[in-house]
């Protein structure tokens, strides 16, 4: 209502949040900046664009106006992604100098022993590039996902496990490429968290707004990076 007090962010400024009291409620419409949690399903692109074959997240909703995704999950991954219409927080969590931590649960065909592990903690060669050191452990027992829409491949006789995998870098389609290096091919890639953010509480294609101290210890990480 006219004359409640609102924050808004001023991208002029080193701090992110202030306090203003709001005459015009369209001003104030147009000043909020959203954060959104969303948990991107299978087979979802991660952008409002729509291409034949798949769905986008122009499906889900219904989010703010000029609200994209900060950074992509491949369709045929699952989990955590950031979306906003705030420029600025965008670019920072992108960036890949400040290479925030990302949370990966992957499905693996075959049993990694400890030198596949070690490998992938140190870094593997991917197309000519070693990646940089990961936190990498194997789980004694499968994590509790959602079922997925459309079922993994199965082999008869080929035993599958989950790995976590907690990286600083975002190159195209990274962990896949990681686990097929240590020939144990990715089935299911799900992110389960950016930095202190996670999927707990969402379910595919749900969504919730960050909440404001998210937000202030978001912004904290980020000024300090």
């Amino acid at each position: 209502m006219p004359g409640d007090f609102y924050f808004y962010q001023n991208q002029n400024d080193n701090s992110l949040w202030h306090l203003l009291r709001i005459e015009d409620e369209t001003k104030v419409k147009s000043n909020k900046k959203s954060h959104i949690l969303f948990y991107k399903p299978y087979g979802v692109l991660s952008q409002f664009t729509q291409e034949a074959g798949y769905l986008s997240l122009a499906d889900f909703g219904p989010f703010p106006k000029n609200t994209y995704a900060a950074g992509r999950l491949d369709a045929d991954s699952e989990g955590l992604l950031l979306l906003t219409n705030d420029n600025v927080f965008k670019q920072r969590i992108t960036d890949p100098k400040f290479g925030h931590e990302r949370t990966y649960l992957v499905q693996v065909e075959g049993d990694p022993d400890e030198n596949d592990i070690e490998r992938l903690q140190n870094g593997v060669m991917i197309e000519g590039k070693r990646t940089k050191p990961a936190k990498v452990k194997l789980l004694s027992h499968d994590p509790s996902l959602p079922i997925r829409i459309v079922p993994i491949r199965f082999r008869k006789n080929i035993p599958t496990s989950w790995i976590e995998i907690k990286l600083r870098e975002g190159r195209n389609r990274q962990v896949r490429k990681m686990t097929a290096a240590v020939s144990h091919p990715t089935l299911r890639l799900v992110r389960t968290a950016i930095t202190f953010l996670t999927i707990h509480g969402l379910k595919p294609g749900m969504h919730r707004e960050m909440t404001l101290e998210e937000i202030e210890k978001l912004r904290d990480l980020l000024q300090s990076s």
